[in-house]
């Protein structure tokens, strides 16, 4: 039986919640760096893959004109020249998988495709490491 002065306990103490806060952030600290970098990773990988159809439209680019592109964005605009039977891309399509803008450079012969990586500024490591295409 209750006394007439006890009350029936309800709710956490100050103490109580300060230490499932501190638990939450501390198992958040841990879980949260993994996380990301798996985002990170798969951005990475998939940015090869994005360099697929870019390559395709420059080589289709390139019977339909018989020229290399100068720049990206003739692939997606016209740039005046006989043959052009595009657009080969979307624009987002010229984005890497950070929302950077591919690197093309064409020379005699070829060309050369690069992401400079997460970071956008050329060199780095890890997930910051400039991607080419092969």
């Amino acid at each position: 039986m209750r006394r007439k002065n006890e009350t029936k306990r309800k709710g956490f103490t100050l103490v109580e919640l300060l230490v499932v806060i501190v638990i939450l952030a501390m198992l958040s600290g841990i879980v949260a760096p993994k996380f990301f970098a798996q985002i990170e990773k798969a951005r990475w990988d998939s940015c090869r893959s994005k360099m697929a159809p870019i390559e395709s439209s420059i080589e289709t680019f390139l019977l339909n004109t018989n020229y290399y592109p100068g720049t990206l964005n003739e692939l997606v605009e016209d740039p005046g020249l006989n043959g052009w039977a595009g657009p080969y891309l979307k624009a987002s399509q010229l984005l890497d998988p950070w929302d950077n803008p591919y690197i093309y450079n064409p020379y005699s012969g070829g060309y050369e495709l690069i992401s400079y990586g997460a970071d956008g500024v050329q060199g780095g490591t890890l997930y910051d490491e400039d991607i080419y295409n092969d």
